[in-house]
């Protein structure tokens, strides 16, 4: 299972990666963006979206980019491991 993880701490963005292996997932992160998203989530099973880290203007481009895809998209206002962790359980075990 591919996530992509929009948001979050930078400080975590290895934590956030090491998670996701434990799960079997290979994980992209942006903790900001640098550019636009275009062309660099690719197609993903799965978007977090830790909103409560992320500008607006992140939000509103990931959801324009991945309109129309068949994919999971959770968003949490936490940018915690725990938070990650239960989105995972749920889906990536699935």
């Amino acid at each position: 299972m591919s996530v992509v993880i929009l948001g979050g701490n930078e400080w975590m963005e290895r934590k956030y990666k090491e998670l996701c292996e434990e799960y079997k997932c290979s994980a992209k992160v942006f903790t900001r963006m640098n550019g636009g998203l275009k062309n660099k989530l690719g197609s993903p099973d799965l978007i977090v979206m830790f909103t409560g880290t992320m500008s607006h203007k992140m939000l509103k481009s990931a959801l324009c980019e991945t309109k129309g895809q068949k994919l999971i998209v959770e968003r949490l206002k936490s940018a915690s491991a725990s938070a990650l962790r239960g989105v995972l359980e749920k889906h990536a075990n699935a």
